[in-house]
C-alpha cells in the first residue's frame, strides 16, 4: 500500500527523522525514505523542499541534526562522501564532480575508479570516442555529466543516487542516460532518481518519496495516472492552472518595427555556421537545439564572451562588434546562464548580487544612492517573490532562488533585451511557471527574450515562436501554436515527420527491459 514501509529488513536503505538547520533556515525537519532492493525510487520536492540537503546527509557531505540511517538493516554514521563511499552509498550531483584542470585519467585515479567497467559505461551511455587525456573543463557540461554517472556505475554501489541527472542534457543522450537507469532494476542495488521531469519519473522509477518544507509527505507507487498526486503532494495544492497563466500571455504579433537583436549568417569556428534570426520588441523567442549544435557559441557571441569569425550582429538596427560581455550589457544584451554558479557571488548577500550591476558602472562611481538602491532592489525581490530569508549569502537558497536571484538583478536595472540560456534548468514547477510570467510580463512591457530551453514544453507555455538550430545553422521557425514537444524534436533531430521521438523510445526500451524480466 501507497505510504507503507515495509520491514526494516527488506529495505536497502531507510533514513528516518532527518533535520538540518542553517541558522534560521529550517532545510529540512522530519525527512524519511526507504528504499528496496532493485527498485528505481524517485525523490520528489520543489526547489528548498529538502531533497538536495537530504542527498548531501546520505552521502556524508552535510551532517545531520536529528534522525537516524541504516544501510541493510544496520545503522551507519556517515561522516564524509568517503564514510558514504565505503558504505555503498555514491551521488551524482547537479554539477560535475571533476576537477576541472586534471584530466579525466587523473579524475578517475582520484575517485580509484576501475577504468574498463568505466569505459563499458561511458560507451553504453553514448559517449563515443573521449579522450581521457583532455582537461575536464575542456569538455561540456553534458559529457562531464555522462562522465560522472559512468565513474559511479564503475564501482557498482549499493545505492546510487541521482540528482537532476538529465537536467542539461540533450534528449539523445537522456534517452541513453533512462535506458541505462531502467536496465538496472531488479538486481540487488538501488537508484535514487531525482529529475522534475515527470516524464522521466514515469518511464523508469517503481515509486516516488515526496518531499514538502522539509518534511516527507507521502510515497506513491508509480503508475499511471500517479503525475497528478506526486504534483498535489509537491505543492500541497491542485495544480492545473499552474501553467495556464503563462500559456494566455504569450501571443505576441509579428511586426515591422526595427528588431532589438539581428542575427546574419554569424558564424564561429566549426560549431557555429550560419546563425540568422530577428528578435523582435516584445517576443519571446525560442531556441531549440541538441547538445553540441552551436547554441552555446551563439550564446557567447550574443553575450560578448566571444567574437564571431564571420557574420554580422546588429542592435536596434545598427551593427555592433562586442569584445568583453560589458560591451554587450551597454547595448541592452543581459545574459542568464543555466548555472547560477557561474553569474553569482555565492558568499555574498542577495541584495549585493542584485545591486553589482548598478554598483559596478564606472559612470556611476561614488556615492550611492542608498534609499533608491533599496528600492528597487525590494521591487526586484517582490516581483519575482525571491525567498531571501537566508539572503545573507546567496550560496544558501535553494536553486530556484539562486536562478531568481540572476535574473532580478537584471529586472531591478531595467531590461531591453534579456539572453536565457535554459534558466530553469533544475528548478521546480512553481519556479518555472513564475519564471514564465514573468518573461511574459517582461515582452508585454515592450523588452525581448531569447530562450534556450531544454524542456521542449516551455516553448508553447512561453514563447511567440521558436528557431530551431541543427548543425551549426538556423534550420527553421515554428509558430509556438505548432511547436508541441514531438514537432520540437524531430525538428531538432531535422527528422521527417512522423519519425519515432527519442524519449518516446527510451521509455519503450525500458518497458521492454521490464516486461523481459517479469516471469510468465
Amino acid at each position: 500500500m501507497d505510504g507503507q514501509v515495509t520491514e526494516a529488513t527488506e529495505l536497502l536503505l531507510e533514513a528516518n527523522g532527518i533535520a538540518k538547520t542553517y541558522g534560521a533556515v529550517v532545510a529540512l525537519r522530519s525527512a524519511s525514505l526507504a528504499v528496496r532492493p532493485g527498485e528505481v525510487h524517485a525523490l520528489m520536492g520543489a526547489n528548498g523542499a529538502g531533497k538536495s540537503t537530504l542527498v548531501k546527509i546520505l552521502t556524508g557531505a552535510v551532517r545531520p541534526d536529528a534522525g537516524t540511517i541504516a544501510i541493510r538493516g544496520r545503522k551507519r554514521s556517515v561522516h564524509s562522501p568517503g564514510d558514504a563511499r565505503r558504505s555503498g552509498l555514491v551521488s551524482v550531483y547537479q554539477e560535475p564532480a571533476l576537477i576541472p584542470d586534471l584530466d579525466i585519467r587523473a579524475n578517475l585515479r582520484l575517485t580509484e575508479t576501475p577504468l574498463e567497467p568505466f569505459r563499458h559505461w561511458v560507451a553504453e551511455l553514448g559517449l563515443t570516442s573521449l579522450d581521457l587525456s583532455r582537461l575536464a573543463r575542456q569538455l561540456p557540461l553534458a559529457s562531464l555529466r555522462v562522465i560522472d554517472l559512468a565513474r559511479a556505475l564503475a564501482i557498482e554501489p549499493d545505492v546510487l543516487m541521482l540528482d537532476e541527472m538529465t537536467a542539461a542534457l540533450p534528449a539523445n543522450l537522456t534517452e541513453r542516460v533512462l535506458e541505462v537507469i531502467g536496465r538496472q532494476k531488479g538486481g540487488d542495488r538501488c537508484i535514487i532518481f531525482i529529475s522534475h521531469r515527470l516524464i522521466e519519473i514515469a518511464a523508469v522509477c517503481d515509486r516516488a518519496t515526496v518531499l514538502r518544507e522539509g518534511v516527507t509527505v507521502g510515497v506513491v507507487d508509480v503508475t499511471a495516472g500517479s503525475e497528478d498526486r506526486i504534483v498535489e503532494l509537491m505543492l500541497g495544492q491542485r495544480v492545473e492552472g499552474l501553467a495556464a497563466e503563462a500559456r494566455t500571455r504569450a501571443g505576441a504579433e509579428a511586426s515591422d518595427v526595427t528588431p532589438h537583436l539581428e542575427a546574419r549568417q554569424l558564424s564561429h569556428g566549426t560549431k557555429l555556421l550560419d546563425a540568422t534570426f530577428a528578435l523582435r520588441p516584445g517576443e519571446v523567442l525560442g531556441l531549440v537545439a541538441l547538445e553540441g549544435q552551436g547554441q552555446d557559441e551563439l550564446f557567447d557571441i550574443l553575450a560578448g564572451s566571444d567574437r564571431p569569425s564571420g557574420g554580422e550582429l546588429l542592435v536596434d538596427g545598427k551593427p555592433v562588434s562586442f569584445k568583453h560581455p560589458a560591451d554587450a550589457i551597454r547595448s541592452g544584451l543581459v545574459y542568464v546562464a543555466a548555472d547560477r554558479a557561474e553569474a553569482l557571488l555565492m558568499q555574498r548577500s542577495v541584495r549585493e548580487n542584485i545591486a553589482l550591476p548598478e554598483t559596478a558602472k564606472v559612470s556611476r562611481w561614488g556615492l550611492i544612492d542608498l534609499r533608491a538602491e533599496r528600492v528597487r532592489i525590494d521591487k526586484a525581490v517582490n516581483t519575482l517573490q525571491i525567498d531571501a530569508r537566508a539572503g545573507r549569502e546567496v550560496r544558501r537558497l535553494s536553486g530556484g532562488n539562486q536562478q531568481k536571484v540572476t535574473i532580478a538583478r537584471w529586472v531591478a536595472g531595467g531590461i531591453r533585451t534579456m539572453l536565457c540560456f535554459d534558466p530553469t534548468r533544475g528548478i521546480d514547477i512553481r519556479t518555472k511557471n513564475q519564471i514564465y510570467v514573468l518573461l511574459r510580463d517582461l515582452a508585454a512591457a515592450g523588452a525581448s527574450v531569447l530562450l534556450y530551453t531544454s524542456e521542449l514544453k516551455e516553448v508553447q507555455l512561453v514563447c511567440d515562436r521558436a528557431i530551431v538550430i541543427f548543425g551549426g545553422r538556423v534550420v527553421g521557425e515554428i509558430a509556438a501554436v505548432d511547436a508541441d514537444e514531438p514537432t520540437l524534436l524531430r525538428a531538432a533531430y531535422n527528422l521527417r515527420a512522423g519519425a519515432p521521438i527519442p524519449e518516446a523510445v527510451a521509455a519503450q526500451a525500458v518497458q521492454a527491459a521490464d516486461a523481459a524480466e517479469t516471469p510468465g
